[in-house]
């Protein structure tokens, strides 16, 4: 699972691949030790938190929400990176079913 449900908000695993074509989100992909992430590559080089910011951006159109609602929490110079998402749990469903069809590789 990309994702962690919490009474607060939603934590989120993603990895990153800096300069890239272009930004987008191609889906779930697993780690050497079988951890889930949302694999995310974006254009942005990966100095002072450019990469970092284009992610947060480009979670934020994809997924719906305010980037002040997104928050690197850990990661920040690693390609795989948890971020937080913080909303009430009652508004958590419509995020839900938006990342899963993300995993799915279902472009928005």
């Amino acid at each position: 699972m990309v994702y962690e449900r919490l009474d607060e908000g939603i934590r989120l695993f993603v990895r990153v691949t800096p300069k890239a074509n272009k930004d987008q989100i191609e889906g779930q992909g697993q780690d050497d030790q079988g951890r889930a992430h949302l694999k995310v590559k974006v254009r942005a080089i990966p100095d002072k938190g450019l990469a970092n910011q284009a992610v947060e951006k480009l979670l934020s159109k994809q997924l719906g929400v305010s980037k002040t609602q997104i928050t690197l929490t850990q990661g920040s110079t690693a390609r795989v990176k948890t971020f937080f998402i913080s909303m009430a749990s009652s508004d958590q469903d419509v995020l839900i079913t938006t990342l899963d069809r993300l995993c799915s590789g279902e472009t928005l």
